[in-house]
Parts: structure tokens; sequence; C-alpha cells
């Protein structure tokens, strides 16, 4: 397309008496565009593009409303005009909501310093690092205390309920006592539902931890995670502070083992004020609640059968039990501290075993199979008169 300083050209060599196909060759275009333009007495006049419509204009009224109503969840406003007949997409709805969301209202947030001994948040965080050769997926619970800001961590494979009680078993027993509140997030370990925006319904195995431990349980409100905003920041701490430092570990146990020096010798270390947190932590320690007698079990449940060949099938792998036991029921923990023990029926411990995976071979006491071997060894004697009775006939 011709520009301005095009048409410049043709006219100057135009006006020179050139002809209209040395003019052509000469800007690389058709003689019928110098014509053309020569007609027109100037460069074509540029098009400026129409205006499409948007799908979403009818609607704008609609959706301003809803604003205007505090509505700004876009999965609502779309379900809204969908229904009046909208067929756009997602992507566009949300384009036209978000520079608006600066005339939002905005919920002013108080911050409030807990008394020592009185609250400890816990939250979730998940990441990959490398662990024994392989990169893997690992979470690492973070549970904080709200005065003192010391806080502890466990990595482990699982986030589920059972892993979620024993991080703040761990967190109690590494402090040294019970705060009187647990605040959680909305997560199924912990809380199952909301009935109404302060009752929600706990899970009940997370009861059952509180009573034992004697704290009361608290939960966040939906969409409020500010309620436990220091144990979130330190999730993010610990992803950018540790696992900067530290790249690759041995096994899940090697790592604890690194968080915990970290734990002492960097996290304890920093400063509120003119106090470090161990300092502080002192406040805390004296007004925590003392652990109780009994460790609170968070081991995984189950119940087998035992084979005519004293072992157990548990997880892909196989445990010897002793003998006595064949062809009875037992009840397998399998601890989060990699044991397997087994009870039987009375409720006494009757083996133990390291968790191992099948390729690792079945896992054998000897002393549970001695009954088998000495029973295997003997032999019935017989009459030797048999033998000569059968001679005789042949």
């Amino acid at each position: 397309m011709l520009n301005r300083e095009d048409w410049m050209m043709i006219k100057e060599m135009s006006d020179k008496g050139c002809y209209q196909k040395d003019i052509a060759v000469e800007l690389g275009v058709s003689p019928r565009t110098v014509s053309r333009a020569l007609k027109r007495q100037g460069a074509p006049a540029r098009r400026r593009p129409g205006i499409r419509g948007s799908k979403l204009d009818p609607y704008k009224a609609e959706i301003d409303r809803l604003l205007g109503e505090n509505v700004w969840n876009a999965e609502v406003i779309f379900a809204e005009i969908r229904q009046l007949g909208y067929a756009g997409g997602r992507s566009i709805l949300r384009q036209y909501i978000h520079p608006k969301r600066v005339l939002r209202k905005q919920v002013g947030t108080v911050r409030f310093e807990t008394r020592p001994g009185q609250q400890l948040q816990h939250d979730w965080g998940e990441l990959f690092t490398e662990v024994g050769g392989q990169r893997r997926k690992i979470y690492i619970a973070v549970n904080l205390l709200g005065y003192s800001r010391r806080f502890h961590v466990w990595a482990t494979e699982k986030n589920d309920a059972h892993h979620t009680y024993e991080s703040l078993v761990r967190c109690f027993e590494y402090l040294g006592g019970v705060p009187k509140e647990v605040w959680v997030d909305n997560q199924k370990a912990a809380v199952v539902e909301h009935r109404q925006p302060h009752h929600p319904r706990f899970n009940e195995g997370f009861l059952t931890l509180a009573t034992h431990y004697s704290f009361r349980p608290k939960a966040c409100r939906p969409h409020r995670p500010q309620t436990k905003g220091k144990v979130e920041r330190m999730v993010g701490y610990v992803k950018h502070n540790f696992f900067q430092r530290y790249r690759a570990f041995d096994s899940l146990a090697h790592l604890n083992q690194q968080l915990e020096h970290w734990l002492a010798e960097i996290t304890d270390q920093r400063r509120i004020g003119d106090e470090t947190i161990v300092q502080r932590f002192r406040q805390d320690a004296e007004a925590l609640q003392m652990l109780p007698r009994y460790r609170f079990d968070t081991s995984y449940q189950e119940l087998r059968r035992v084979a005519l060949d004293a072992f157990v099938d548990i997880r892909g792998n196989r445990y010897s039990v002793p003998a006595q036991l064949c062809g009875e029921t037992v009840r397998v923990s399998i601890g989060l501290d990699d044991r397997i023990r087994l009870f039987d029926m009375s409720g006494q411990c009757i083996a133990e075993h390291p968790i191992k995976g099948a390729d690792q071979g079945w896992q054998v006491n000897p002393a549970h199979h001695r009954r088998l071997w000495r029973e295997s060894c003997q032999v019935q004697p017989r009459d030797l008169q048999i033998y000569q009775e059968v001679s005789a006939w042949n």
C-alpha cells in the first residue's frame, strides 16, 4: 500500500514527464497503482478498522449491577449472565471485571498479637526437591506459635489426616508443651464443613487429638487466610530460605535432620525488636500446657489374617509373626516412624518390623518360625512289620 512518501515521488516523477510504467518500476508497484494515485491526487486514505461488537456488550449493565452489589466472583457472574443468554467465554468476562477491582471495597485487616502460650497456627506447603537421587514431591507441615514466632517444620510424602496429626504431635514435643488453641485451614483432615461462618464441624480424628492434648480447635473462616497469615508467611520463608540453601537429600530422614539443624541455627536466631525468637519463646514456654502422659497414636490401623506360613501381607511385602498365630486375625499398626507393629486381639504387641519395600525381601524374625521348623523336622516312626508283610505278598 502506498504511503505519503510514495505519492510525493509519483507526483515529482510525473511532473518531470516520466512514464507511469517507469514510475511503477522505480517504486516496485503495479502501473495501475500509479495511475490510480494520479487520478486520486494523493496516497490512498487509511481505513480504520470497524469496532466489532462484543458478545459481552448486552450484559455489561447486569455485570455492573452485580459488581455494585459486591459480587466479584467471576464464576458466579458467569453463571448469572449465562442464564440470560450469554454465549461467550469466561476470559472476556474476567478482562472486563479486572480493571474494576480497584473500586472494590476493601475489608480492613486488623493485626492482633496473641498472648504467650495462647495460639499455634498450622499450615501445609508443597514443593519438588531431590531426595535419594530422585526429584520428588514433598509436603512440609509448618506449625508456628503466635507470640514468639517460634516454629517447627516436618517434611513428609503425604499431607493426609494421619500426617497432619503427626506434624502437630511432633511440634508439641519439639516445643515441650501444648498451646491453648490450634488454628487450622479448611483441610478435610481438620474441618469437615462450615455450617455457619463461626460454627465449623471438625473432623472426629482432629477432635480426638484436641481432647488428648487439651487444646481448643479453631478454623479460619473460608476465603479469609489472613486469620493465620503468620504461618503462611513462614511456609514461604521455608521454601525460599531452607530449600535455597539445601538442594539435595539422601532420604526424608536426612531432610528432616537438616531441617532441625536449620531451625536451631538460623530461624531461632531471628530477632523481633530487641529479642531473639529463643528469648521470646521463654514466655511462651512458661504458658504452654504440659504434654500428656501418653503420645497420641497417629499410625494407620488395619486388620490382617495370618497365613499358614506365619506371615502377614502388608502393602506389597510379607512380615513374620509368631507361628502360634497361624490362621488368626491380628491388628496391624503402620507407624509414621517407618515401623510396623502387630498386635493380637487382646492388644499385646507380638511383632515389630521396619517398613520395607517389596524389592527388599520378606521381613523375618527367626524366633517366629522355630515352632514351624521343629514341627517340620519331626518324623513319625513306623513299625517295620508293615514292610515285612508287603515283602511277603510280593
